[in-house]
């Protein structure tokens, strides 16, 4: 359980370990319930097209205050694969991104801050990690580099 009192779902768990083992998945994307007590997964995909993931978070909703919706706050774990620059082959690496857009929610973005270590400590095996707050911060090349400090 996560300091805001979230769950995270059992299938979150599942999900992931079908990415780190079976390799199918090449992303899975993550959200708080509507009531705001559960992680869920929103999607999991078998599609390595970095530009469809990229814009799966930046169009993604949340439930605002009046309960309107507004740009909302996600988890993420991509399989991320790249060269490396050496030619000594390629390296994958699962990276966990929290994606918190500065024009979110505010109860969102508050709610996402405090339950994010929960998701962390139940997915075993994640290699990198990275806070994006605007889209620039997701661009692939900005994500490679992170990723792959600077060898790719």
């Amino acid at each position: 359980m996560s300091q805001s009192g979230v769950q995270v779902s059992p299938e979150c768990i599942t999900k992931f370990n079908e990415l780190k083992l079976g390799k199918s998945v090449k992303y899975i994307i993550y959200k708080l319930s509507d009531d705001y007590k559960e992680i869920v997964v929103e999607e999991a995909s078998e599609n390595a097209d970095w530009d469809v993931f990229r814009e799966k978070l930046v169009n993604a909703k949340s439930k605002g205050m009046g309960g309107k919706e507004v740009k909302g706050p996600r988890y993420a774990v991509y399989d991320f694969q790249y060269e490396l620059a050496s030619g000594e082959g390629s390296r994958s690496k699962i990276t966990f991104i929290a994606w918190s857009p500065d024009d979110a929610g505010i109860k969102p973005k508050m709610v996402y801050a405090s339950s994010k270590d929960a998701l962390k400590r139940a997915l075993n095996g994640l290699a990198a990690e990275f806070q994006a707050n605007d889209e620039d911060d997701i661009e692939y090349a900005s994500v490679l580099a992170r990723v792959s400090k600077g060898q790719a």
